[in-house]
Order: C-alpha cells, then structure tokens, then sequence
C-alpha cells in the first residue's frame, strides 16, 4: 500500500437509519446476556431439568434487557455530559446526533417492555421469585446510568454486573427449569459474572481521565490505573480457577476444563491492559467481550457434558 494512501474511516449509518440503531444496541455486549443464560441451561441439563421454553424465555427477556440496558446508558450518560465529542469508546448514537435522546427513551421503554413480556411468562412457570428477578433486573439497568444514585457513577457498577450477569442470570435460568439452585449453579456463576466485569473495567480503566470530567467516581477513578489493572487480573484469574476447582472437586467432568483453551487469548488481553492507553484500549475491550463467548460456551458445553457431582 502506498504510504501517501489515507487510511479509510469507517463511515457512521445515516441518523435514524437501522444501522444507527443497530449501533446503539451494541451487538458486542449481547455475549454477556447470552452466555450466563447458556451457562445456567447447560446446569440444568446436568440435573435432568432443562426446559425448552423457559429457557428460551429466559434468553430473550436477558436479550432484551440488555439491549434496554444499553439504551438507557446511552441517553443518560448523554444528558449527565459524560459522552462528548473527546469520547475514547465506540460511538453512542444519541452524543452523534443519530438518534434523538426522546426516540432513544421511547425505545428504552418498548425494549423494557418485551423483556417484562418474557418475565410473565417466567413467572406464571417459576412463581414469585422470577417477579423479582426480573424487576431487580431492569430497575438495576436503568439505575446503571439514570437516577438521582447511578450505579455505574459511583463505584457499584462492578459489583452490579457480576451479581446480575453472573448469580442473577444463571441462578435464574437454573432456578425457572429445576424449581430450584443447586450448589453448581452458584459455582457455574463465578466465570461469566467475573469475564462480563472485565469487561466493564478494561472501559473504565480507558475513560479513567474524562470519567474525572464527567463526575464519574468508578473504581479505576478512585484507586487508580493499576488498581483497575489489578481488578482485570482478578476476574480472569477466578475466571479460570472455577473450572480447574469443579474437576478437582469432582463437581463436574473432564470436559469442564474446555474454557482452558482461551488461556493464551487472556494473556494478550492482560498484557495489551497493561501496555496500552486511550484508543489503544478500545481493541482489548472488544477482545475482552469475544474471551466471554468463547469461554462461556465452551463452559456451558463442558457443563453439559458432564455428571453432577
């Protein structure tokens, strides 16, 4: 290629187009709704229970309010001045003018919406547990980034996400087929809980500076670069660890130890954190979310495969 050549930009969809809208629901982010909903199925399957259309419910309300999740992350953060043009990460739709903030709530609302459709269809099957499953579950998506007390601008959005993508998600698949939650499905929540909050710290960790500007006080904001660095290692460490401990504690078979195989993709994950800044990060976030999938279905297909201990 000719060095005097411009390097291509991508070009933005037209505002209000289905590209645009597309790209505000964040099909890179809906790994963490699927893989705890695949990786509760698979502890069901072990314990004889799993349930075709409870499953299937589960998935699409976990679909939906991820997407309304990130809907309402667009518009109030936004309206709250944390996406401006300096903005490090992927394009939000409403901040490039594509999608009108009201269209953007209107939207979060029907998203909403559908996924309450789903959880009344779980509930007349699970009972009154998966009522509050479901409404903790879409009051802690809009109360990530809206409210008087956002989540996610205060510290907490960590822990949110590795209570709701990890217990919460696979617990509640577990819970809507069995009746009940066995032990493995508290140990099966650890890996996609804890790779869903990497992913949530590789972004904090890259916006650390702006996140400063804008208000926001998350852990990288208040105990620094490498105490975020530190987080991430954590959660991939235990990430690991799980499925080494289910063998070991005969909990599951040998085929648990699959997720093994994305080893190599996480250190060069772990590495590219460490040496990287800014924009530089944004290919570790991507690579962070794609370490869920692969991880995650290899875990659920390990756990499907195996006995109960």
């Amino acid at each position: 290629m000719d060095d005097d050549q411009p390097i291509p930009i991508p070009r933005r969809p037209a505002p209000g187009s289905f590209g645009a809208w597309l790209l505000a629901m964040r099909p890179a982010t809906l790994g963490a709704a699927v893989v705890p909903v695949a990786v509760g199925a698979a502890v069901a399957q072990v314990h004889g229970g799993l349930r075709l259309w409870p499953t299937l419910a589960a998935l699409f309300g976990a679909i939906f309010i991820q997407i309304g999740t990130n809907f309402a992350n667009d518009v109030f953060d936004y309206e709250k001045g944390a996406d401006t043009a300096d903005r490090l990460g992927p394009t939000r739709a409403v901040q490039a003018g594509l999608i009108p903030a009201r269209s953007m709530r209107r939207a979060m609302i029907l998203t909403f919406a559908l996924a309450t459709l789903c959880g009344g269809y779980l509930a007349h099957v699970g009972g009154w547990p998966l009522v509050a499953i479901g409404v903790a579950s879409i009051v802690s998506g809009i109360a990530y980034t809206g409210g008087p007390y956002p989540l996610g601008y205060n510290g907490l959005g960590d822990i949110f996400v590795m209570i709701f993508f990890g217990f919460v998600a696979v617990c509640g698949t577990v819970l809507v087929n069995l009746g009940t939650i066995p032990e493995l499905a508290v140990w099966a929540s650890i890996p996609p809980g804890a790779l869903a909050t990497a992913i949530l710290v590789v972004n904090n960790v890259r916006d650390r500076e702006t996140d400063v500007l804008a208000g926001k006080r998350t852990l990288a904001v208040r105990f620094g670069r490498a105490a975020g660095i530190a987080e991430y290692r954590f959660l991939i460490v235990i990430s690991f660890l799980t499925p080494m401990l289910l063998y070991v504690l005969g909990k599951a078979g040998w085929p648990i130890l699959l997720p093994l195989l994305t080893a190599p993709a996480a250190a060069v994950l772990q590495r590219g954190l460490v040496r990287g800044h800014g924009r530089e990060l944004n290919p570790v976030l991507v690579g962070t979310a794609k370490l869920l999938v692969f991880f995650g279905l290899l875990f659920a297909a390990g756990l499907f495969f195996s006995r109960a201990g």
